[in-house]
C-alpha cells in the first residue's frame, strides 16, 4: 500500500485519538509511561505493517492490541511476577475497551487531580497525560524551568504509583468531594488557553480546545450543576476568540472588539447550557461566571450591556466564592455602572491591601479609570508598574502604547 496514504492516515489517527488510546493504554497497563512508551512503539510499528497488509478495519482498536501486548511483553521482561498478573489482558477483545474509552479519558482525569495531589501538581499531570502536552510547552506556559516542571510530574507519578490512586471514577460518596478539584484543574487549563500568561500571543487554542473537550466529557458523563456551569463559562467566553486579537496579533480589548466575529453557535450553547443549569439548582460559581458571560454575549456593545445585572452576580459570586480577582472584577463593573470615579476607589481600596500588588490586570484596570478621569500621571505610574509585570509580548505592546499616548499629551 501506498506509504504516503499509511502516513497520513496514522497521522491523522494519532491526531485525533492519541489521548483516548493512551488513556485506555494507562488502565490496561497501570503505567503511565509504559503506555506512552507502547503507544508510540505501536504507531512506528503501523507505518510498517499497514504499508505491508493495508489499513485495518478499526485502526484504533489495532493500535491498542499492539501497545497492551507490548507493554506486558515489556514487564514481563524486566520482572516475571508480572506475568500472572497481566496473562488475562493478552486474550481480552479489544473491541470490548472502546465501549468505555471516553470513561477512560474520565478515569484518567480523576487520577491526574486526586486530592493527594498538591495544586500545581494536578495541573501539571493534567496537561501532560490528558491534554498530550509536552513538558516543555507546559514549563513555559507557567514560567518555570523544564527540569522543576518535570520533577514535578515524575513525583506526582510516583506519588500515584506508591500510593496506589485507583484509575477510577470515584463512587457516589466520595463524588462531591472529588469534583472541585476536577473542574479546578479544567478551568486553570482553559484559562491558559483563554489568556496566555506568556508567549506572543493573546490566546493559546490547545489549552482552551483541551479544556472545553475535557467539559464536554466530564458533562455527558457527569451531568452536575457545576460541571454544566464550568462548561458553559468555557463555550462563552470561547466564543470571543476571533475578535480578541488583531492579524498582527494584537490586544483588543472587550469593549472595542467586532461582535460580529463573535462565534454565535458556541453562544448558542452556552446559553443553553446555562438555561439548563440555573434550572437544577442554586447557581455555583461556575454558574454565576457563565451568567456574566451570557449578559455580555447579548449586548451589541458596552453601551447596552446591563451592568447592573453583572454586577449583582458578582455580588453574588463574591458571597460565595470571595477572591480578590473577583472583588476587581466587581470594581470594574461598579465603573461601567456608576462611573470611573466610584470603581477607582474600589480599585485602590483593594491595590492597598496588598493581595493583588503582583497582579498586573489589578494595575491596568487602574491606569485605565485614572486615564478616563484625566489623572494622566496616576494612570502613566499604573500602566508602567502593569508593564514591569507583564509576560506576554502582546500585552507588553498594548501597555508600551498606552504610555506612549500618554506622554505625548
Amino acid at each position: 500500500m501506498n506509504s504516503d496514504l499509511v502516513g497520513r492516515a496514522a497521522e491523522q489517527l494519532y491526531q485525533e485519538e492519541s489521548r483516548r488510546i493512551h488513556s485506555t493504554l494507562i488502565r490496561l497497563l497501570g503505567d503511565y509511561d509504559l503506555a506512552e512508551d507502547a503507544m508510540h512503539e505501536a504507531f512506528g510499528l503501523a507505518l510498517k505493517v499497514w504499508a505491508r497488509d493495508g489499513l485495518p478495519q478499526n485502526r484504533r482498536a489495532w493500535i491498542v492490541s499492539v501497545a497492551r501486548h507490548k507493554g506486558i511483553d515489556w514487564m514481563r521482561r524486566q520482572v516475571k511476577m508480572y506475568a500472572p498478573l497481566h496473562e488475562g489482558l493478552v486474550e481480552e477483545s479489544v473491541e470490548a475497551d472502546f465501549d468505555c474509552v471516553e470513561d477512560d479519558i474520565l478515569r484518567l482525569i480523576f487520577a491526574c487531580c486526586h486530592p493527594s495531589l498538591a495544586l500545581e501538581s494536578q495541573v501539571a499531570l493534567t496537561l501532560r497525560e490528558v491534554c498530550g502536552l509536552s513538558t516543555e510547552e507546559i514549563a513555559k506556559a507557567f514560567l518555570l524551568p523544564v527540569p522543576t516542571l518535570a520533577q514535578r510530574i515524575v513525583r506526582a507519578k510516583k506519588r500515584i504509583r506508591d500510593e496506589k490512586i485507583p484509575f477510577e471514577i470515584p463512587v457516589a460518596d466520595e463524588l462531591g468531594e472529588r469534583l472541585p478539584g476536577v473542574l479546578t484543574v479544567t478551568y486553570l487549563v482553559f484559562n491558559e488557553g483563554y489568556y496566555a500568561s506568556v508567549g506572543d500571543s493573546v490566546t493559546r487554542s490547545t489549552f482552551s480546545t483541551e479544556a472545553i473537550r475535557l467539559g464536554r466529557i466530564l458533562a455527558e458523563l457527569l451531568p452536575e450543576p457545576e460541571v454544566l456551569g464550568l462548561l458553559a463559562l468555557m463555550v462563552l467566553q470561547e466564543s470571543r476568540r476571533k475578535a480578541r486579537a488583531t492579524e498582527k496579533g494584537d490586544i483588543v480589548l472587550l469593549g472595542d472588539q467586532d461582535r460580529s466575529l463573535w462565534d454565535k453557535a458556541l453562544i448558542e450553547e452556552g446559553e443553553a447550557l446555562l438555561e439548563r443549569t440555573l434550572g437544577m439548582s442554586d447557581p455555583g460559581s461556575y454558574t454565576l461566571q457563565a451568567a456574566i458571560s451570557a449578559v455580555h454575549a447579548r449586548s451589541t456593545g458596552e453601551r447596552d450591556t446591563d451592568w447592573a445585572r453583572i454586577v449583582g452576580y458578582y455580588d453574588a459570586l463574591y458571597v460565595l466564592a470571595p477572591s480578590p480577582v473577583v472583588d476587581l472584577n466587581r470594581a470594574v463593573a461598579i465603573a461601567m455602572r456608576d462611573g470611573a470615579e466610584s470603581g477607582l476607589r474600589l480599585v485602590e481600596e483593594i491595590l492597598a491591601r496588598g493581595e493583588l500588588a503582583g497582579y498586573g490586570l489589578a494595575h491596568s484596570a487602574r491606569a485605565d479609570l485614572c486615564r478616563r478621569l484625566g489623572l494622566f500621571d496616576e494612570a502613566l505610574i499604573s500602566y508602567k508598574e502593569a508593564l514591569r509585570l507583564a509576560t506576554m509580548e502582546p500585552e507588553r505592546r498594548f501597555l508600551s502604547k498606552q504610555i506612549s499616548l500618554i506622554e505625548k499629551k
